[in-house]
Order: C-alpha cells, then sequence, then structure tokens
C-alpha cells in the first residue's frame, strides 16, 4: 500500500516540460524536480531561476552539464543532446518550442545535405550554412539553442518598445496643446510601461555584459566540447578550474608554500589560462553575445531617448502651468486692487451719507449728486492707475 503512494506523490509533484532534442523533435514529459537535478545536473537553487511560478529577474549561467537561460517568458535549460521548456502550455511559450523545432530540424537537414557532407580524404567540411565570424564551423547545439532565446526575447522587447514609441510620441504631443486629466493619465501609464521596459532590458543588457567578462562561466557553457573532451581524454565529469595539486614526494616546506602561493596570484590574472586540459575557445560565444548585447544597447537607446522626451514633456508642461499659475497671481493682484479702490470708494460714500450739514448740501440736489459721483469715481480711478504703474515699476505685472 505504500508503493503507489509514493507513485501518486511524485506525479502530482511532477511539472510538465517541453523537451526539444537536438534533431527538432519534441515532447512533453512530466519531470519532478528530483527527476531534473539528476538529469542536469542542477542543484535546487539554481532550478529556481526556471520555476515559472516565482519571477526571478532575467539571467544566463552556465553549469557542469547545462546552461540556465531565463529571459522574459522563456525559462529553459539546455543541456548538451536536448532543451528542457518550462511551462509549454503558456500561450507565449508554444511559440518558442515550435521555432525551436523548426530551427534545429533546418539544421540537421542542412547537415544531412548533399551540399554539406564530410569529405574523408581532405578532413573538411563544405557548407552554405556559414555561421557568425566567417568560419566554416557550425554552432554547437547549445548555442543554437541560447543564440534562438536571445533572439526572440530581443525581438519580443523590441517588438513592445516600437508599439510603446507608436502611442507615447502621439499621447505627448497632444498633452502639450491641451493638458487635461485624461491625456495626463494616459502619459502617467505611458511612463509606467516605459520603467518596466526599460529595467528589463536594462537587466538582460547587465546579464550579458556579465557574461562576456566572466570567462570561466563562459567556458562552462561549452557543453558539447566538454563532452568531446571528457570523451577522448578519458576523465571525469568534472573539469578542476584550479592549478593541479603537488605532486607526491614533493616537499611542503615553507619555501615551496610561498612559491604556490606565488603561482597561485600569477595563475589569478588569466581565467582562461587556468583550466587543466579543457580550454575552449571562447571567441564563437563571445561574438554571439557581443551580437545580442549590442541590440539590446540599441533597444534601450531607443527607450533612453523616448525618457528624455518624457523628461522634456514634463518640463515643458511644468513651464505651461507656471506661466499660468504666475499669470492667475498677476490677475489676483490686479482684481485684488481694485477692490480695495471699491471699497475705499464704498467708505467715502458712506461718510457722505451722514446727516451733517456741510456746505455741499446747500447747492441743487441733481448737481450734488452728480458732483459727489463723479468726483469719488474720478478719485478711485486715479488711485487705481496709480498703484497700477506702482506695480508696473516694482516689476510685480
Amino acid at each position: 500500500m505504500k508503493t503507489p503512494g509514493r507513485r501518486i506523490t511524485a506525479a502530482a509533484t511532477a511539472c510538465e516540460w517541453a523537451v526539444v532534442t537536438n534533431d527538432g523533435k519534441s515532447r512533453i514529459e512530466g519531470i519532478t524536480k528530483q527527476g531534473l537535478v539528476q538529469r542536469t545536473g542542477l542543484s535546487t537553487c539554481d532550478l529556481r531561476a526556471v520555476d515559472p511560478s516565482l519571477s526571478y529577474p532575467s539571467s544566463i549561467f552556465g553549469r557542469e552539464r547545462a546552461i540556465v537561460v531565463n529571459l522574459e517568458h522563456i525559462k529553459a535549460i539546455i543541456i548538451a543532446s536536448e532543451v528542457l521548456l518550462s511551462n509549454p502550455r503558456d500561450p507565449l511559450v508554444e511559440p518558442v518550442r515550435r521555432e525551436l523545432e523548426s530551427r534545429l530540424a533546418g539544421c540537421t537537414q542542412k547537415l544531412l545535405s548533399p551540399d554539406n557532407v564530410f569529405n574523408a580524404q581532405g578532413g573538411q567540411r563544405s557548407t552554405n550554412d556559414v555561421p557568425r565570424g566567417g568560419t566554416t564551423k557550425a554552432l554547437p547545439f547549445e548555442f543554437k539553442a541560447l543564440e534562438l532565446f536571445l533572439e526572440l526575447a530581443s525581438k519580443h522587447l523590441d517588438i513592445e518598445t516600437l508599439a510603446l514609441e507608436k502611442e507615447a510620441y502621439p499621447a505627448l504631443d497632444e498633452l502639450t496643446h491641451n493638458v487635461n486629466t485624461l491625456n495626463l493619465e494616459q502619459v502617467r501609464q505611458i511612463k509606467g510601461r516605459l520603467v518596466g521596459i526599460s529595467s528589463r532590458v536594462q537587466k538582460i543588457r547587465d546579464e550579458l555584459e556579465h557574461l562576456l567578462d566572466d570567462d570561466m562561466n563562459m567556458a562552462f557553457m561549452h557543453l558539447s566540447e566538454k563532452l568531446m573532451y571528457q570523451a577522448f581524454v578519458g576523465q571525469s565529469s568534472r573539469f578542476d578550474f584550479y592549478k593541479q595539486p603537488p605532486q607526491s614526494g614533493e616537499e611542503s616546506d615553507g619555501y615551496h608554500e610561498e612559491e604556490d602561493a606565488l603561482q597561485e596570484e600569477k595563475n589569478d590574472e588569466n581565467e582562461n589560462e587556468i583550466v587543466i586540459g579543457f580550454r575552449p575557445n571562447l571567441d564563437e560565444l563571445e561574438m554571439l553575445l557581443e551580437a545580442y548585447f549590442v541590440q539590446s544597447e540599441g533597444i534601450l537607446s531607443k527607450l533612453t531617448t523616448l525618457r528624455e522626451y518624457v523628461d522634456d514633456t514634463e518640463d515643458y508642461i511644468n513651464i505651461m502651468l507656471d506661466d499660468k499659475q504666475n499669470k492667475l497671481l498677476q490677475m489676483g493682484i490686479i482684481i485684488s486692487t481694485a477692490t480695495i479702490i471699491f471699497n475705499l470708494g464704498i467708505v467715502t460714500t458712506g461718510f457722505l451719507s451722514i446727516n451733517i450739514h456741510i456746505p455741499l448740501y446747500d447747492s441743487l440736489p441733481s448737481l450734488t449728486f452728480w458732483k459727489t459721483t463723479g468726483g469719488i469715481a474720478a478719485a478711485s480711478l486715479g488711485l487705481y492707475i496709480i498703484i497700477l504703474a506702482y506695480y508696473r515699476k516694482r516689476k510685480f505685472l
């Protein structure tokens, strides 16, 4: 009764993976985490980077038997003979699997075509599929898969960037002509998307730059070459990145220890040369990574230009708002001054309405009204003009 229970538990924890072989054939398999560890040689910590339920930033790193790729919606593990794609039912992952099948099947047909047969006498192969750098050597399987993932991730980000540009520039131009709540909300959403895409592109760019600076990590990513080297020399699956231990019979006194320390410091200056026995040529991988590093730089440049345009528009809007605010303040000063002068006229009229006999009341009633009204109005207008002239002299208006 225990055995079926264990099988049910293992099946329940198995996740679906699309397995694409080097000849372009694919299948869906349910693989447990322990099965992945045994199959790829990765640790459980490394598997978190390709877990679809976790949001890990973009990363590419090599291990002894596998390359882990986490780029946007692409979460894959590349080993020497097959590629494992996580979450194969996802609508974004399905096109990646189909494209990978097509690429690998196309490469296999080219290798089997009459124009690509191996010349046993000359030991060379004529090919029409010339890879990067003008060399006739075809890319290894793991680099073909890695190149496809980088290409699709870069294309996905480029499409998002172009769509954002087509939406952003008209919205920003409309905002400069008509500042209202609807346009401001639209620009706010565009700016949020811009920040998100920029951070994703920046992460991929930084990851590629880190890979290009790390020769040891790039050496780990030569899976096919490692397998051929191990089969040729008959060594174990693990290769050492440190200097060989001293031979038996050597003295281990303080003098030799000092020599070992100096030698280790000298070896640290060139990590690519300290690999014992296995020294892959990194030029091919460097050219591949540099191509997509330049492409990510181009996408980031577009986003930077758009970000600067957004910042310039914000500055222009702030200047417009400040100008309107200044005009409103000036209008407030003019209205406040007119209100004060009008109140002075009211106070004067109230003072004259007091029941006290003055010589002005000895004239005819009609003349008294017009004299009083005209005098108050003329005095108020003159005082108002004087105050405005003072404001302009002091540059308040």
